[in-house]
């Protein structure tokens, strides 16, 4: 990079005052993918006793966010604390499926943020079948109520 660059890069306006507001409504959807969580899971005794390592994918469904145009991480849904809320429900407990435990989190996610609608999707990576089989998922799809 040269100096000249350098210099353009000081010179530019702060973001705050760049008018981005053209009149039209603004939707944000949150995507977080491969959260790997190690949780007691399973039908059977021994899946709950031994545990296993869950991935899950979350998208968030914010709707209309102030933060397009504040900036600021309290005008939408912070990332970090919805990952360590699904650590929290994963781990809390134990569940029998993977169908509960991600609609449990879809649930929780769309009360504790108001969120319009919510995707959880839970991999078991090492799934205990006696056949070949890379992964297991199941998928959660929870709008709010109006």
């Amino acid at each position: 990079m040269t100096d000249e660059a350098d210099e353009t890069d000081e010179e530019q306006e702060p973001d705050e005052e760049l008018d981005i507001d053209d009149g039209m409504q603004t939707v944000v959807k949150i995507e977080i993918t491969g959260l790997s969580l190690y949780t007691h899971i399973g039908v059977s005794a021994a899946e709950r006793e031994v545990g296993q390592r869950l991935l899950f994918d979350i998208r968030i469904d914010v709707g209309e966010s102030d933060a397009t145009e504040t900036d600021r991480v309290e005008d939408t849904v912070d990332y970090g604390e919805v990952c360590q809320l699904v650590a929290l429900i994963a781990q809390q407990r134990s569940h029998n499926t993977l169908e509960r435990l991600c609609g449990t989190i879809a649930g929780r996610l769309i009360g504790d943020y108001e969120l319009e609608g919510v995707w959880v999707k839970a991999t078991k990576p090492e799934p205990p079948i006696a056949l070949p089989v890379d992964e297991v998922s199941v998928e959660v799809w929870r709008e709010a109520e109006e």
